[in-house]
């Protein structure tokens, strides 16, 4: 218990899944978390539960991550944790059938909002210090065949975060920017998509059969990276890829 005792987090798409579950175990190590989802609802929900604060975000926009930003600031003077976890899936989307339309909206989703969110991070954190933590995928590292656009957004992030952190300890800023790329979790997005892939049974063995490890991850196993980067005890990694990913990528 209180691992990040004090400290001002932000986590987006924290309404469901990955984000939900990283924004429960920092508040339960000790976080005032700051719970921002297009799921106004589903954020105010939660932060209710954890005792932090919920806010719409769309986290493909700029003026919405402006005005979050704002709020963390003038509410509670600093920002120590960003958790850029807000994503979208693309679906059964090859080179050959993913529409450019498509494309673009996984970009803004995945890519624009960890830009945009890191960047402002940057400014409000680079007097106290922060930890930036981006919420890439194990397809950020080994490129899907049916997932292009993903691929590419994932791969994006990854790179950024290393870009990020290197501009920062160059410039003597003390931020430290890491990504985790998970393997698939058992998330309602993972669900929702087995189910409209058509046999829910056939896809699960296949998933199964790519993890090593014998079984897919719950959302609590990568909030436990994300609490693990968030607090001292990552203290001397930066620019780094935290691999949870049930031995896919072996």
């Amino acid at each position: 218990m209180g691992r990040v005792s004090g400290k001002i987090a932000l986590v987006t798409g924290a309404a469901d899944g990955i984000g939900a579950a990283s924004s429960r175990l920092l508040a339960a190590e000790g976080t005032t978390v700051v719970v921002t989802d297009i799921n106004t609802d589903g954020a105010v929900a939660l932060a209710d539960e954890v005792g932090g604060l919920g806010l719409e975000l769309d986290a493909g926009s700029e003026a919405d991550w402006i005005r979050a930003i704002e709020t963390v600031k003038d509410r509670y003077g600093r920002l120590d944790i960003l958790v850029n976890n807000a994503g979208v899936g693309s679906g059964i989307g090859d080179i050959e059938h993913q529409t450019l339309d498509d494309y673009r909206e996984v970009m803004r989703v995945c890519v624009d909002s960890t830009f945009i969110g890191s960047k402002l991070a940057v400014e409000l954190m680079k007097e106290s210090g922060g930890s930036i933590i981006n919420i890439s995928s194990i397809h950020g590292i080994k490129a899907a065949p049916h997932e292009a656009a993903y691929s590419a957004a994932k791969g994006a992030v990854r790179l950024l975060t290393k870009s990020v952190a290197l501009y920062c300890a160059r410039s003597g800023y003390p931020i430290r920017a890491n990504s985790i790329h998970p393997g698939y979790i058992l998330t309602t997005i993972l669900k929702e998509w087995m189910e409209r892939s058509g046999n829910t049974t056939d896809i699960m063995a296949q998933l199964l059969d790519q993890h090593p490890i014998g079984f897919l991850g719950e959302p609590e196993d990568i909030a436990k990276g994300v609490l693990y980067l968030a607090s001292d005890d990552s203290r001397f990694m930066t620019g780094s890829e935290l691999v949870i990913d049930g031995g896919f990528s072996l």
